[in-house]
């Protein structure tokens, strides 16, 4: 069965002379948008001294194909919103998933995780997608992250139980409840739960466990990618084996949990580098684990800012090759 896209009223009525609300919310977004790309810039400014002696340190191969790792890695949550979006009967090109996930994600840099939440259902309403698919689809696809996550933290977990990071032990209780829910029928009665209190009509059809499978499967994929990223650097360091690969992975499923979690921080500041230094100082000196730690974040915010712009562009490009071969 083709579902029809989830088109908005409002994206309808884009057409007709804009209504006073509509101005307002339309600077309102381009206000949002500002904050977000200056919250994004401080940081790479306000980290510059602390870790361009320790970059400028790291082999340029090493540097380049860890900033690669995270850029694959950032495109992918692309998929997986796209995978979301299609079970949720708004189907989108990637182009358009890209762009709510990528530029939307650049929320995260100013402190609050509604920031991010807003700036992606209104790219999504851009693109006729309403507002309370998008905002379902945003927490389906954070779930599901949420458990690929922690997936890959398992492989961590035996350095967690040694050191002094036992305190984080208790986020993966949220596995095993992220697990349950992400069986179709539950996913599906919890979603309808959503749109219910949003007034919204229910799905027109439940997920299906094959998309459910997929869309976990890429987001775990996501995080063996950000593991690579931060191998990368430790192997440069002197540090290279499988072993290491794997405590790397599980490493950064953990901190990127334990960043979402801190959301009243810009980014999950401070919380991602705790988890990493405690696990990686089990293979590398503390203060190179500190540096690295430092330097992950920010090729984090420089893959951030330029995947947000390249989604943005080519999204733009599309959209205006759309609105060609119509007129034609």
């Amino acid at each position: 069965m083709t579902v029809q896209p989830d088109v908005d009223v409002e994206t309808v009525a884009e057409k007709a002379p804009r209504t006073r609300k509509q101005v307002i919310i339309g600077w309102a977004r381009r206000l949002l948008i500002v904050l977000v790309l200056a919250g994004a810039v401080y940081q790479v400014y306000s980290q510059w001294d602390e870790v361009s002696e320790a970059l400028l340190k790291l082999p340029w191969q090493s540097v380049v194909l860890s900033l690669l790792a995270v850029f694959a890695g950032l495109f992918l949550g692309s998929v997986v919103w796209k995978i979301v979006l299609s079970d949720l009967g708004a189907p989108v090109s990637y182009p358009d998933a890209a762009k709510f996930y990528l530029v939307g994600g650049l929320g995260k840099y100013i402190p609050g995780a509604v920031w991010a939440v807003l700036l992606s259902m209104e790219l999504a309403k851009q693109a006729g997608v309403n507002r309370a698919r998008s905002f379902t689809a945003g927490l389906v696809a954070t779930g599901m992250g949420v458990v690929a996550s922690l997936i890959t933290g398992l492989a961590a977990l035996p350095v967690l139980l040694e050191g002094q990071s036992r305190q984080l032990l208790w986020l993966f209780s949220l596995l095993l409840v992220g697990l349950v829910f992400l069986h179709p029928k539950l996913l599906t009665w919890l979603v309808n739960l959503v749109l219910k209190v949003l007034r919204k009509p229910p799905l027109e059809r439940r997920f299906t466990g094959k998309e459910v499978l997929k869309a976990t499967g890429v987001a775990v994929l996501i995080y063996v990618l950000y593991g690579v990223h931060l191998w990368l650097l430790v192997n440069s360091l002197g540090s290279p084996s499988i072993g290491t690969l794997v405590l790397c992975a599980g490493t950064m499923g953990i901190s990127m949990t334990a960043g979402l979690l801190a959301f009243f921080l810009p980014s999950g500041l401070g919380a991602r580098e705790l988890v990493i230094t405690g696990a990686i100082a089990t293979v590398l000196p503390t203060p190179q684990v500190l540096a690295l730690a430092l330097v992950s974040r920010l090729m984090f915010t420089v893959a951030d800012l330029a995947s947000a712009g390249i989604a943005a562009l080519v999204a733009q490009f599309q959209r205006k090759k759309t609105v060609a071969v119509e007129e034609v």
